[in-house]
């Protein structure tokens, strides 16, 4: 079975393709700044991207006789976790989205490339959307703003299912503790097979990252939004993009900010440091949610390859749970495997409506 898999991100478009569940060709298509600045949104961005894909694919002599194409779902209405094939009623979603995000692209591309190979289908998998909050989760201060989830549903779910798989145990039967660290930061507590508690990462909820601005005081938030110094756009962009370590530090590189810090730059270290009593802090807060009772803490994402920030999450987690670390994100493989297992009767394959 000849599976691709697409997975936008801001600045990149990550490509895989795969034999049954075997990776034969994967490659990173860089998007220089300037290319992107031509377009007012990312979602202006489909034909530019199709296009690159759509080279590399040529260039690298991969014959488009694809069985399945898989693409990173974008940020639709709420859904369950799972495996959806793609229809006219999620492309429409898709291209109003409740938030720009690269994310957005995947599934049109993906669904656009299918209808052109005789036979071949097109889904996606845990897109960001994916909600099982309990009920008393989605209830906050205000009725006007009840808790919503946008998280790292892809591979936070495909890091528990791994560690189940190496323990021998059933991810429908486990309490664990998940965060993906990257350019952004979201966590949930996986119970039992279904996040029942989770961040809204890419709309100002948890730790600040790299470069989101995470949970802020809400009156001196709402101050700032009328003070007259910046437009709703501008805002948007100050607390999702051009915040955390970017305001900070001035980067939201982590190997620069460590490497600051063995210089013996001060502020780099306070940042860093504030970044792990964050994370932290949001982490063992999910501990109620099951009463007390987590199996263990699964730490994944880009961030996890630092030694100064596992040690530090390590020291401060282990009363909770056994921590462990999963480095980087594999999330073509995650849409590969998901889709394969789907195509040969192991995952359902579920309706979008």
């Amino acid at each position: 079975m000849k599976i691709l898999a697409i997975n936008p991100g801001m600045i990149s478009t990550k490509v895989g393709v795969f034999n049954d569940q075997e990776m034969v060709m994967q490659v990173c298509i860089n998007h220089p700044f300037e290319e992107l600045c031509l377009y007012p949104n990312v979602m202006d961005e489909y034909d530019y991207r199709k296009g690159k894909l759509l080279e590399e694919l040529k260039k690298q002599n991969v014959s488009l006789d694809f069985d399945v194409i898989v693409g990173r779902g974008g940020l639709v209405k709420p859904i369950e976790s799972g495996v959806y094939e793609l229809n006219e009623k999620v492309m429409e979603d898709t291209k109003h989205p409740r938030l720009n995000h690269a994310c957005n692209l995947g599934s049109l591309i993906a669904l656009s490339m299918a209808q052109d190979i005789p036979g071949c289908r097109a889904f996606t998998v845990d897109p960001g959307v994916v909600d099982e909050l309990a009920d008393v989760a989605r209830i906050t201060g205000l009725p006007e703003i009840p808790q919503q989830t946008i998280w790292h549903a892809l591979n936070q779910r495909e890091i528990a299912k791994r560690y189940c798989r190496e323990h021998g145990v059933k991810y429908e039967e486990q309490d664990l503790i998940v965060c993906h660290m990257g350019s952004g930061i979201s966590y949930a507590m996986h119970h039992n097979g279904r996040a029942i508690a989770c961040s809204d990462a890419l709309s100002g909820d948890g730790p600040f990252s790299p470069s989101r601005a995470g949970t802020l005081p809400s009156v001196q938030l709402v101050k700032l939004c009328y003070s007259g110094k910046f437009t709703l756009d501008e805002m948007l962009r100050k607390i999702n993009g051009h915040s955390g370590w970017t305001a900070h530090l001035g980067t939201n590189d982590g190997l620069e900010v460590e490497k600051r810090i063995e210089k013996g730059d001060e502020h780099a270290k306070l940042i860093l440091d504030a970044t792990i009593y964050n994370v932290a802090r949001y982490l063992g807060s999910l501990a109620p949610v099951t009463n007390g009772h987590v199996n263990a803490v699964l730490i994944t994402g880009a961030l996890a390859r630092s030694q100064y920030i596992t040690d530090g999450l390590k020291e401060r987690l282990s009363y909770l749970a056994p921590v462990f670390i999963y480095p980087g994100e594999d999330e073509l493989a995650a849409l590969a495997n998901n889709a394969y297992r789907a195509m040969i009767g192991e995952e359902i394959i579920k309706e979008y409506k």
